[in-house]
This record gives C-alpha cells, sequence and structure tokens, in this order.
C-alpha cells in the first residue's frame, strides 16, 4: 500500500519558464509595461512639435532606443514563460501581435524609414488593449461582430442602390444636385441616414410632389431605425460572446483585476505530508471495500455440527432438481 511517489527533476526549458513565469504573472510587470506604453505615446506626440525635436533630437532618439529596449525584454520575458509550451504562446492574438510590432522595429527597413517607424510606435500604443480587461473585451466583440457587420452592409447596401434608383427615376429632373445620377443620389441618402439634411430634402420634395413624402419616410424608418438597431443588435451579441470568452479564459479574475503570482512549487515536507494524507486514504478505502463486501455476503445458519445455507439460496433448489431429496428446513429440524 505504501506506494513511493517519486517526481522526476523538472528540466532545463520548464525550470526557465516558471522562474520567466513568477516574473510576468505578477501586478508590478503588467504595470511597469503599461507605464511604458504610456511614456511611448506621450514622446510619439512630443515629437509632433518641430521646436522640440529640433532642440532635443538626440535625447528623444535615446528614450526611443530605451522604450524599444524595453518592450524586447518584456516580449522576450512573456515567450521564455511559455518555453515549456510554446504553442500556447503563439495561440495568444496579443502574443502575436506584440511579438510582431517588436520584430518590425528591429529590421533596418524600418530604421530607415521614419514614417513606417512613427506607425510601429504607434502600434505599442494599440498594446495597452492587452492590459485593459473591458477595453480588451470591446476590441475582441468588434472582431466578432465582422460577420454580422459585413451582413448588415450587404443589406444595407441594397436599401441604398434601390432607394437610389427610384430617387432618379421620380426626382432627377426638378432636383438633379441630389438625384442627378445614381452616384449623387446614393451619396444624398447616405447622409439622410444619419438624419442629415432631412428638413431640406422633404421640403424640396413636397414641391415636386406629396407623394415624396412616402419616399423619404420610408427610407428612413428602414435605415436610421431598423438596421441602426440591427446593427446594434449584432454588436450586443458579440460583446456578450466576448465576455464569456474572457470570463472562460481567465476564470479566476474579474473584469477588473490583475493577475495573480503564480502558486510555489511543493517543497520536500509538504511532498511527504501528501503522500501521507494519500496513503491513510487508501486504506480508509480498502476498510470501507472489506465492510461493504462482508454486508453484501449471504447469511449463513450454523447448526451445531453442520452448517446449512439459508432456505433461498441456489443449491437447495438445484438438488431438487437432480432428484435428491430436499434439504430440512432449520426450524424443522429443530423441532424434530
Amino acid at each position: 500500500m505504501t506506494d513511493e511517489v517519486t517526481a522526476a527533476p523538472p528540466s532545463a526549458r520548464s525550470a526557465v519558464a516558471q522562474r520567466c513565469r513568477r516574473i510576468t504573472d505578477t501586478n508590478w510587470f503588467g504595470t511597469t509595461a503599461f507605464v511604458l506604453i504610456l511614456g511611448n505615446a506621450a514622446v510619439l506626440g512630443v515629437e509632433t512639435y518641430d521646436g522640440v525635436v529640433e532642440r532635443w533630437h538626440g535625447q528623444l532618439q535615446l528614450v526611443e532606443h530605451g522604450f524599444l529596449t524595453a518592450f524586447t525584454v518584456e516580449v522576450v520575458l512573456r515567450a521564455a514563460a511559455h518555453a515549456d509550451r510554446p504553442r500556447d504562446f503563439l495561440r495568444d492574438p496579443w502574443n502575436v501581435f506584440d511579438l510582431s510590432v517588436v520584430l518590425f522595429a528591429l529590421l533596418p527597413i524600418a530604421q530607415d524609414n521614419a514614417t513606417a517607424l512613427r506607425l510601429l510606435r504607434l502600434a505599442r500604443v494599440l498594446r495597452a488593449v492587452r492590459f485593459l480587461p473591458q477595453l480588451r473585451i470591446v476590441v475582441t466583440a468588434i472582431g466578432k461582430s465582422l460577420p454580422g457587420t459585413a451582413s448588415f452592409v450587404l443589406v444595407g447596401t441594397l436599401l441604398l442602390y434601390v432607394y437610389a434608383m427610384i430617387g432618379w427615376v421620380f426626382f432627377a429632373d426638378e432636383d438633379p444636385e441630389r438625384f442627378g445620377s445614381l452616384g449623387r443620389a446614393a451619396l444624398s441618402l447616405l447622409l439622410l441616414m444619419a438624419l442629415d439634411g432631412l428638413g431640406d430634402a422633404v421640403r424640396t420634395g413636397l414641391e415636386i410632389t406629396r407623394w415624396s413624402i412616402l419616399y423619404y419616410t420610408s427610407y428612413v424608418l428602414l435605415s436610421s431605425f431598423v438596421l441602426v438597431n440591427l446593427l446594434i443588435g449584432v454588436v450586443i451579441n458579440s460583446l456578450e460572446e466576448a465576455r464569456e470568452a474572457e470570463r472562460q479564459q481567465r476564470p479566476d479574475l474579474g473584469p477588473d483585476s490583475a493577475p495573480t503570482s503564480a502558486p510555489a512549487p511543493f517543497s520536500s515536507d509538504d511532498s511527504e505530508r501528501l503522500q501521507s494524507k494519500i496513503i491513510t486514504a487508501r486504506l480508509a478505502l480498502d476498510d470501507l471495500q472489506n465492510a461493504l463486501d462482508r454486508q453484501a455476503a449471504p447469511e449463513r445458519y450454523t447448526l451445531p455440527g453442520a452448517e446449512h445455507p439459508a432456505p433461498e439460496h441456489r443449491p437447495r433448489a438445484d438438488a431438487s432438481r437432480r432428484g435428491a431429496p430436499p434439504m430440512p428446513h432449520a426450524d424443522s429440524t429443530a423441532e424434530r
């Protein structure tokens, strides 16, 4: 019963991953990365002023190299924390995004091209999303709502085309500024979808014909109310799916909580204590099994000099079928 529980020593890769995970899972690591992202955004905004760049060009360049070094160390630590399971690192889209931003910034073409370098530095600001759970849920919801948004755009384009053709047929001669061509009619109706210039369009339409009120009313109801509410429903549904996915990925975290530190490994005393508890539990289970077996066994009647099975026992029926005289009942034997 006392089986030896021996734990295999962790490999070098697992040891490195465990040490790096202790760093990356702490609160100060995420806070430091978030502060560096905000500092990078502030420096990027300061560089838009020509006087500051001309005066502090060398210092700003040094600060940029410092940010690049810090972000590189951050990504390396995150990757090393997944050294024992590198596929999990690449499955996270935020890790892939961070790795891409850092790698592209290290390329010579990005260092020589000022525009590309500014765009990459601007992409670093987007990394702040991963440190804000609520904002991360919103961004995920936007991505999940893209298929539904594509359907919304298709229906909206069809509605816009139909009403643009109707407007060109009926109002092209009297109102060429808005309905002189299919393109102008579509642009005018696109603006009317946001209720921009609706009053002027309705007054002009009433001067042409009173039936134009039906044209504008039906279009506004379908485009500004039905389609917009449909889009809101798609986004809300995607937001719920994103929130549920975030809750499943990190069930131990609330919406605004930060990651907790990794649990400490078992010591030798903890392993021995756990092993003794396992052995005690095994012994208790064996005793319980033996008690259940004794309780489930058939009861036997013990007589002086012989042991007879109970009347319900199967051997008695077998004996009667073979033609042997049935065994007397215990009560009748006692009477005799």
